[in-house]
């Protein structure tokens, strides 16, 4: 794939702090807004249903963020997160050791407390996830140990959100990660994917990163074949007229899988 940005790219040009201002700043009325809502509100329903629960959820490449694990910290114990990029860890360390950080995720904790029913405040939520986060580990999802050197047992959940279609050049590659990340869940887990479809590209400031434009029955398919059954499948449609100078989606999706026992 022509111009594809890999993991060295990555690693030298991806700013955590223009990434979060660009995408996770809740502003009222804003297309980033509905996207979060989207994702937040399916997690929360996901992580709260009583379904998806267990001991230990890992997350594959959690970024600088911690929107996507604030209702996952409901359902588990231990939570261990993973990235590729360093400057992304040592951000999202800073926030588990309430360090002065880069980004204030309290618009974001208020509305997914709203969401789960205003049972806890915002603050107790924060300390909650942070009280779960037990690891904070680099990440390659092309390595068929993705956590390489550290060998984890497996987990009862596998959550990713916004990783494989950033990270893979091709579908076999896809179909590759997909397997990889399989292995650090137990039969019988549940997977969680939320992402990007008919993405190509995505900036961050003025840096420009590949993506691989999926589609939501390529997703599927992959799944079942490496032995999943899909349980839900949400869609977010690309409204018309959004701007299409940072992100070409055609939609989003929040997708919950079993791997078959």
């Amino acid at each position: 794939m022509s111009g594809f940005t890999g993991p060295d790219h990555y690693q030298k040009f991806f700013d955590p702090k223009i990434y979060l201002e660009t995408y996770f700043r809740l502003a009222g009325d804003s297309m980033g807004d509905d996207l979060l809502h989207f994702i937040l509100k399916n997690l929360a329903q996901i992580f709260n249903s009583g379904n998806v629960k267990g001991e230990t959820l890992i997350d594959i490449g959690t970024g600088p963020s911690i929107h996507h694990l604030l209702s996952a910290c409901n359902a588990f114990k231990n939570i261990i997160v993973s990235d590729f990029t360093d400057r992304n860890r040592e951000e999202f360390q800073a926030w588990l050791s309430n360090k002065s950080t880069i980004f204030d995720w309290s618009p974001i904790l208020k509305h997914v407390c709203q969401l789960e029913g205003g049972r806890i405040p915002w603050a107790e939520k924060e300390d909650s996830l942070r009280r779960a986060v037990t690891q904070v580990l680099k990440c390659d999802i092309l390595k068929s140990n993705p956590t390489d050197p550290v060998e984890l047992g497996q987990a009862d959940c596998v959550l990713s959100c916004l990783c494989l279609e950033s990270v893979c050049k091709d579908e076999e590659d896809y179909i590759a990660a997909l397997n990889n990340i399989s292995t650090l869940l137990k039969p019988g887990g549940h997977l969680v994917l939320a992402g990007a479809l008919g993405n190509t590209f995505y900036t961050v400031g003025a840096v420009r990163f590949s993506a691989l434009p999926v589609t939501d029955d390529f997703i599927k398919q992959s799944l079942i074949a490496i032995g999943y059954d899909i349980i839900s499948v949400e869609l977010f449609q690309k409204p018309e007229g959004c701007v299409e100078d940072i992100a070409d989606f055609t939609a989003h999706y929040v997708l919950l899988a079993r791997k078959r026992a």
